[in-house]
């Protein structure tokens, strides 16, 4: 799919892959971003799209194909964050849902913790039929628990005020950019 030759927004992108997945039983839909050319009919755009708005895209059919979630529930507002991953956004959204216990969540829940891939989620729930799992074993699992340390609770850690502090979106958006004086 081209991304940004027209008005259609990231929810409108996203609704037609996962009718194609769902319709054509296609296993990958690919996005590419417009790149603008000199002398083009004037319907098309003359400026390109951020290419963050591509990759932004990929994560988001990821988490459609491989994680559960909606398209709905990802690109609600037309489109896709581009500060954040759509999971983050997701999970910062819907702050009720969390703190998530780890040693007590259902799959699909543990499949939303940002941090937390499908192989981290398929050894944490292995893991946890023999033993309660500690902090320290998340991340020897493969968890980012930079961005997970937030939304968790596990033996001997709990996230506090993490979850609840107005500034949490702040610690994982990228700092600001300096303007030029030019």
């Amino acid at each position: 799919m081209i991304v940004g030759a027209d008005a259609a927004d990231d929810r409108a992108i996203l609704t037609q892959s996962a009718t194609l997945y769902a319709s054509y039983g296609l296993s990958r839909v690919y996005y590419s971003a417009f790149s603008p050319i000199p002398d083009a009919s004037k319907a098309l755009p003359l400026v390109r799209p951020p290419l963050v708005r591509e990759h932004r895209l990929y994560q988001a059919d990821w988490l459609l194909r491989f994680y559960g979630f909606e398209v709905g529930e990802i690109a609600g507002k037309g489109m896709l964050d581009l500060e954040v991953d759509p999971k983050l956004a997701w999970a910062l959204e819907n702050r009720a849902a969390f703190p998530v216990d780890v040693n007590r969540a259902p799959k699909e829940m543990l499949l939303r913790v940002p941090g937390f891939g499908t192989r981290t989620v398929q050894r944490l729930l292995a893991a946890r039929r023999h033993r309660t799992l500690r902090y320290e074993d998340l991340a020897a699992m493969g968890a980012v628990m930079k961005h997970a340390k937030p939304f968790i609770v596990a033996a001997g850690w709990s996230p506090r005020g993490l979850t609840d502090a107005a500034a949490l979106r702040a610690r994982f958006a990228p700092p600001p950019e300096q303007l030029s004086l030019l």
